[in-house]
């Protein structure tokens, strides 16, 4: 008995992991599709005239085992995958490929949306059942229901190819990352690194065989040697053989990939009636079009360069005072590190003591309580997927259950690297009932030592911010439509619930509720607090500039036509031109390994981040004209952006919370860049 085509009968009917084995993943995807298949034909059998609620409801609702299955499975092959599960996610790929373009080229299914489409005006509906409808039938009129079936074809071609470039792409970058290891023998290469960092690398070459200390490409490994280490030859070692992932000419090269995906891309928008894959991504977001996406970006940028020229003057001096005659990518970290210690009086290392994981994960649960009055209680009866996974129930301030939250923290073999949220089941209401959400976050932290827990810096603190932010956007939906619930938002609206939370991590109101020593849990002193507030623009333009380089680079991908790009590092190298600080180093290559771009879903949509931060800048500032933990505040913002999910549109949303639309001066503000 499969039990992935089973009613779960766990607690919240979460995903049984300790029962599903690899071998029960594809019949399961296949019955799966089938029955899915089954629902649909009875949409189209039913010979009542078409409504609401027996074509678009009926719709929506179906398919309900598949995307289960499908939420379990991909999110393993991000979070705890291995060859067997990368080749069962090869195979399955182009099966749900088919079955999308199955349902979304029906002409059939189409005409019976289209008779519910074109008499809206008469069906006296909700906004929320507006908006389903009109994402129904955009979802079909934008994705192929109008073509021929010659032109229907061609797109499930196109669909079925990216589908398989796009896991091809991830699997590479895995395998290269896994591949490639840092062996130090000798202590004294070692100079500069924390000792908690060298006794990191130490279990990590015992664990691996090995006598010395190792290094690798996870995060936790090489951010702090970048950071710290003296020796700038293996710095400079290290960071080529991270630029140089997917791009090294060897069988886990993406560079043709990378070429085929935006070709293919732009063959498909194209066949849709769009210039260009941007023009096709950017109808369904906020900033609507390419050419507004990049005003945008231009604007930026003409604030941020003259500031990030400035202080890449600064750091060069300061470098060049230890004898580094030119600056280069390798040295980016290791002294902007030591010039803000200079400056600020600031040491990460000195902050790390005062973050260790588990305070940091508590004091978002209680921030969350303070403003959302959310409860979250660590429960063991609930299966994982990984030992190291920590379970969670969430309840209300009535003790109504709000959801399940999955925190994974460490890098592994099977993981890939970053962080991110995602969810395993979504939120609904059906049949008067209110089906609860099950969230996950997962990140790459160091893992704690015999002598040391897992101490993060304030970044990686920033980071958990940032995805729980995600998480609390997906946990506290309250929608009547799973599509529409909690991240299922405009991709330039999703990056606002965590961007703003981040916000509270910078605040000595809420710093005080977690920032305790891990020895003598002394409360984080007030200096350290001011330090961090100061330098927290620190480098900000060429930060900025970073950020825009990666959104120019995207739109340069998917918002011109790439017919005649055969040269990944040519594209790059002209795209950069603009926003180039750092030498180019003729080995390494960004576009090989943007996972946002090319695996994610952030193709023509990375300049939402800044997009959003122009969002997060702004409604922060409403908090603190009522204070950080105004309830009144936090009520409104969370029944009116939080719970909404993609009810309604974005601006409407953001001004009905805010009262106005955003202002971009109150991010420049923030960023001292006015």
């Amino acid at each position: 008995m499969n039990p992935l085509l089973q009613i779960f009968k766990t607690k919240h009917q979460t995903a049984p992991f300790s029962i599903v084995k690899n071998e029960h993943f594809k019949p399961a995807f296949i019955q799966a599709i089938a029955s899915a298949k089954e629902e649909i034909a009875q949409i189209i059998s039913n010979n009542e005239v078409s409504t609401f609620k027996n074509t678009i409801e009926t719709l929506e609702f179906s398919g309900e085992t598949l995307n289960r299955i499908s939420s379990i499975f991909f999110n393993l092959n991000a979070a705890e995958t291995n060859e067997e599960i990368q080749k069962i996610a090869q195979e399955v790929s182009p099966l749900l490929s088919d079955f999308r373009n199955d349902i979304r080229l029906n002409k059939s299914l189409f005409n019976k949306i289209k008779s519910v489409y074109d008499k809206k005006e008469t069906l006296n509906l909700s906004t929320e059942q507006e908006t389903l409808l009109d994402k129904s039938y955009k979802n079909f009129s934008r994705n192929g229901a109008n073509l021929n079936k010659k032109q229907k074809d061609k797109l499930r071609a196109i669909d079925k190819k990216i589908a398989k470039l796009k896991l091809q792409f991830g699997e590479n970058i895995l395998a290269e990352s896994n591949a490639y290891q840092l062996l130090i023998t000798e202590e004294s290469q070692l100079k500069g690194l924390p000792e908690s960092v060298k006794e990191a690398a130490k279990i990590l070459a015992k664990n691996n065989h090995k006598k010395g200390w190792l290094i690798t490409l996870d995060y936790p490994s090489y951010i702090p040697f970048m950071t710290y280490a003296d020796n700038r030859n293996l710095r400079k070692k290290l960071a080529k053989a991270f630029g140089a992932r997917a791009f090294q000419n060897n069988k886990f090269d993406n560079q043709k990939i990378v070429l085929d995906i935006v070709k293919q891309r732009y063959l498909r928008a194209n066949l849709l009636g769009y210039k260009t894959h941007a023009d096709f991504i950017l109808e369904e977001r906020m900033a609507e079009n390419p050419k507004i996406v990049k005003t945008f970006l231009t604007n930026l940028l003409k604030k941020a360069k003259p500031a990030a020229e400035k202080e890449f003057e600064k750091l060069s001096d300061f470098a060049a005072k230890d004898g580094v005659k030119k600056l280069e990518k390798w040295d980016a970290s290791y002294y902007t590190e030591k010039l803000k210690k200079e400056l600020f009086n600031l040491d990460e290392e000195a902050l790390k003591p005062y973050f260790k994981l588990e305070n940091v994960l508590n004091g978002v649960f209680t921030i969350a309580n303070k403003l959302y009055d959310l409860n979250f209680k660590e429960v063991t009866t609930i299966d994982k997927y990984h030992k190291e996974v920590k379970t969670y129930e969430v309840t209300d301030y009535f003790g109504n259950f709000i959801a399940v939250f999955y925190t994974d923290f460490f890098p592994r073999k099977g993981k890939r690297n970053g962080a991110w949220m995602t969810s395993y089941k979504s939120q609904f209401k059906k049949e008067k009932g209110n089906s609860r959400p099950h969230i996950s976050i997962v990140c790459n932290f160091t893992k704690p030592t015999k002598t040391t827990p897992s101490l993060l810096t304030f970044n990686e603190v920033r980071t958990l911010f940032h995805e729980f932010g995600h998480a609390l956007h997906g946990m506290l939906a309250n929608t009547n439509y799973p599509s529409l619930s909690g991240t299922n938002v405009f991709w330039d609206f999703v990056e606002l619930p965590s961007q703003i939370f981040e916000n509270w991590a910078f605040e000595k109101e809420a710093l005080d509720l977690f920032a305790k020593h891990y020895k003598t849990n002394e409360i984080i002193p007030i200096e350290l607090v001011t330090k961090i507030k100061k330098a927290a623009n620190f480098m900000e333009g060429m930060s900025t500039l970073r950020q825009l380089s990666f959104a120019m680079l995207d739109m340069h991908w998917h918002g011109e036509n790439p017919e005649n790009y055969n040269n990944v590092k040519a594209i790059e190298i002209e795209s950069f031109t603009k926003t180039q600080l750092y030498p180019n180093v003729k080995e390494n290559c960004m576009s090989t390994a943007f996972s946002h771009i090319f695996q994610g879903g952030y193709s023509a949509g990375y300049y939402s981040y800044k997009w959003a931060e122009v969002l997060d800048a702004d409604a922060f500032e409403h908090f603190k004209e009522n204070g950080i933990f105004d309830k009144k505040t936090a009520h409104k913002f969370k029944d009116i952006i939080l719970s909404k999910g993609g009810t309604e549109k974005p601006m409407v949303l953001y001004k009905r919370f805010r009262g106005k639309e955003p202002n971009v001066d109150a991010l420049l503000d923030r960023a001292g860049l006015i």
